[in-house]
């Protein structure tokens, strides 16, 4: 009977010792250079005319094969665009500079403007005044 308890309590123990997995030291989310680089996809792009108009999904007027590729932000202060996943014909491809300065996002390529969010995984950009005063293009792009 005290062979049956020793190793029922052994047993108890093993399984309660290794059944608990140490977590991982959670990264901070940094609103910097190489917080915020890394490789995205856009996951919405939407215009609003003004503060209280209804958004207009500009994904809609995206071709099928713009809406799978990948934009990496690199940690040196470049930016590469690849015509990820359905490659359009001509293939595009592009590249370039980017820079971060407090919140704000200088790019000479497709990722500009303010922070809105930012929690490490989905990036969310803000540009105002593009077309007419007011008017706001949200870009939502999600790390991969």
């Amino acid at each position: 009977m005290k062979m049956t308890k020793l190793a029922g309590a052994t047993l108890l123990t093993c399984m309660i010792m290794f059944s608990c997995k140490k977590e991982k030291d959670a990264q901070p989310c940094e609103r910097t250079t190489t917080g915020i680089s890394g490789s995205y996809k856009l996951r919405s792009l939407e215009y609003k005319m003004t503060p209280t108009s209804t958004p207009v999904d500009f994904m809609a007027f995206l071709d099928p094969c713009e809406k799978d590729d990948i934009i990496q932000l690199k940690t040196n202060g470049t930016w590469i665009y690849t015509d990820a996943g359905s490659v359009c014909t001509p293939p595009g491809a592009d590249n370039g500079t980017w820079t971060l300065s407090g919140n704000v996002i200088t790019s000479d390529g497709l990722v500009s403007g303010t922070i809105q969010s930012y929690d490490c995984k989905i990036l969310v950009v803000y540009t105002e005044n593009v077309t007419v005063p007011g008017d706001r293009y949200i870009q939502t792009l999600v790390k991969q």
